[in-house]
């Protein structure tokens, strides 16, 4: 997902995989809510499917990618470090939550 905490917007898509396919279907769906006449900038992470040269990244959007290896600047892993403190030993290890 996407969010603009200044204007309280936000999209997103709930897909069964991480790929090329479903990050440009992404991009489409953050593009049609940025405003007329904005632009958004996109903090992302490394992960492959954020720097193929395969994406088709919409006028609109411009991609600004994290230092690789650097999860605590991303706030995607805050957030799952603080869900997995709270849920510790309740969730499967496959989500990444393991016990305290």
């Amino acid at each position: 997902g996407a969010i603009c905490p200044k204007k309280g917007k936000g999209a997103g898509l709930v897909l069964p995989y991480c790929d090329t396919a479903a990050m440009n279907e992404h991009l489409k769906e953050i593009s049609l809510a940025v405003d007329p006449g904005a632009h958004a900038v996109l903090i992302l992470d490394q992960a492959g499917w954020h720097t193929t040269p395969k994406l088709t990244v919409p006028a609109n959007i411009t991609l600004l990618f994290l230092p690789s290896k650097a999860p605590e600047l991303n706030p995607v892993e805050n957030i799952w470090q603080t869900v997995c403190s709270l849920r510790s030993g309740r969730w499967p290890a496959r989500l990444g939550c393991r016990p305290r």
